[in-house]
């Protein structure tokens, strides 16, 4: 294979999709579960923050972090979070709201649903395929019956920014505890500063240890409030755009990916390039929203998404809106190109 699965949960995404499995479960940070089902042409879903218990996951951004599956079918991965989600006592973040049965008005589609397309994802550095893509969306909800609306949410173009000065900073303070004494592996047996350098510098990969360096950063005395203080303030207000967006349509779509997956090893000495991967699904996470990824057809004979948002704990209109989308693009049920 040439391409890349997407990440982080590209395995489970690559598994589905080569047909090892019917569904599996992923992690979603910031994208981790919808941008690889984007890539491989399989269904995606992060459920609203704590509907899904994080109890056991190895936390890297704790304000971000959910559990959801990967799966074959809008209608498979209702079934499975129906199954995962609920109040959960060992984790304190989890909600109590009742779930419901998402799959039973699951069937009524698209229709009637006021469906939100994202003004700032006409701005973002689309290819050319997944344009077209989009614009074949637009016209696929039209014909589900879907009252098809333009809304905006100013700052999702800099949630980016937001997003790696959290994530980051939580993924330092969490990360720590890994220092061959509370967790992990112990290397060396020399006093105990080198023993933490060696077990820590062997332990981690280079992406790992970046993120690592910049949250330690933003966190650091002189820079809290210039850094992370600010990107909590504009978390703050990029929820305000989410309300004020919702007012005007039911679900806000926009593409889980802004170009389909690139190949192995191309982006690797390009750290911001790949971070833009996330642009479209990081908006979600920091604003704590049940958000999908559903195949949308192929660019340059390779899978691509569509990304379906809906407000805190209305996933029965997400799945409604992705179930009417995915009936009416009849994405083929084969194996995607990619994965063969």
């Amino acid at each position: 294979l040439a391409r890349i699965p997407g990440g982080s949960s590209g395995g489970s995404a690559a598994a589905v999709a080569a047909r090892l499995v019917p569904a599996a479960l992923g992690s979603d940070t910031g994208g981790s579960i919808r941008q690889p089902a984007a890539c491989c042409g399989v269904v995606g879903f992060k459920p609203t923050y704590g509907r899904v218990s994080r109890y056991g996951l190895v936390a890297f951004g704790s304000s971000l972090d959910q559990i959801g599956p990967i799966a074959r079918s809008v209608s498979d991965a209702a079934r499975i979070y129906r199954v995962m989600a609920g109040r959960d006592p060992l984790d304190s973040t989890s909600s109590g709201e009742d779930v419901g049965d998402p799959e039973r008005s699951l069937e009524d589609g698209a229709r009637g649903l006021r469906v939100g397309f994202l003004r700032e994802a006409l701005s973002e550095g689309l290819t050319a395929e997944v344009a077209e893509n989009l614009a074949l969306a637009r016209r696929a909800f039209g014909k589900a019956g879907a009252h098809v609306v333009e809304v905006s949410v100013p700052r999702a173009s800099v949630a980016i920014a937001i997003y790696y000065v959290i994530a980051s900073a939580e993924a330092s303070s969490n990360l720590a505890r890994y220092d061959g004494v509370r967790y992990g592996p112990r290397l060396g047996d020399g006093d105990v500063p080198s023993m933490y350098v060696e077990t820590r510098t062997a332990g981690f990969g280079p992406e790992v240890k970046r993120r690592i360096l910049l949250g330690t950063f933003a966190l650091a005395a002189g820079y809290y409030e210039a850094y992370y203080g600010q990107a909590m303030r504009a978390r703050a207000l990029l929820n305000e755009d989410f309300s004020r967006a919702f007012r005007d349509a039911d679900v806000i779509v926009c593409p889980s990916i802004p170009a389909p997956a690139f190949r192995l090893g191309e982006k690797v000495d390009d750290p911001l390039t790949m971070y833009l991967s996330d642009v479209f699904t990081v908006p979600a996470s920091l604003a704590g929203l049940p958000a999908i990824s559903v195949p949308s057809g192929l660019g340059g004979g390779l899978p691509l998404g569509l990304q379906v948002m809906a407000p805190p704990y209305r996933e029965d209109l997400l799945f409604r809106a992705a179930r009417g989308f995915e009936r009416e693009i009849g994405f083929p049920d084969d194996v995607p190109p990619a994965a063969r």
